[in-house]
């Protein structure tokens, strides 16, 4: 794991594991002022179920703006990682769930991740960051996973709303948090997203 600098000036700094692998996930961390960081279990959970062969780029947001400098601060992690690999994929939990979702969906932006996959999205947190909506502008596969038990955030609209577009929709026993889950977490994004990042194995 190396620590890096994303460009774009707003301070983003990021956790880089596995830089020599040809495809990366770029993980976007749960709400900055609720103790949200690139260190998050569920986020490392989610890059260890990588491995070996696939880098994970967690980052930490750079100074809070209410949703609209978070995603820019995921923009610039993805381009920064496109630059850098031949196939780059998106990851978000909660809050960066939300973030994930609408980067993802920005036709505007340097770089468009090739899967995503998010964790406990919620449907509206700030005015900037319209995870439903954003589902109508997202080209690649996309994964939803949600907890069951989970009455933090409101995660019906975007789970309904991916089910009628023929994303796919996982539900696992848990609450928010995910507490004690986040071997089932790997088991569940991780497939998803080497799927759709690593090149079929050739057959003899």
């Amino acid at each position: 794991m190396t620590t890096v600098g994303i460009p774009g000036g707003r301070g983003v700094t990021a956790s880089f594991d596995r830089p020599e692998s040809a495809s990366v996930v770029v993980a976007c961390p749960p709400h900055p002022q609720y103790g949200g960081t690139r260190s998050d279990s569920r986020l490392e959970a989610v890059s260890d179920a990588l491995a070996p062969d696939i880098g994970c780029l967690r980052f930490d947001y750079g100074t809070w703006d209410e949703g609209r400098g978070e995603r820019v601060d995921a923009e610039n992690a993805l381009a920064w990682a496109g630059e850098r690999a031949d196939a780059v994929g998106l990851f978000g939990y909660s809050f960066g769930a939300a973030v994930a979702l609408c980067a993802a969906a920005d036709r505007d932006a340097v770089a468009e991740p090739s899967v995503l996959s998010v964790l406990a999205p919620p449907a509206g947190l700030t005015d900037h960051l319209d995870a439903v909506a954003a589902l109508d502008a997202i080209d690649c596969p996309v994964q939803i996973v949600v907890g069951e038990r989970d009455d933090t955030v409101d995660w019906g609209p975007v789970a309904d709303r991916a089910a009628e577009q023929g994303h796919a929709v996982e539900r696992l026993p848990a609450d928010h948090h995910f507490v004690g889950q986040c071997g089932r977490i790997g088991q569940t994004v991780g497939p998803f997203l080497r799927d759709h990042l690593l090149p079929p194995e050739s057959t003899v």
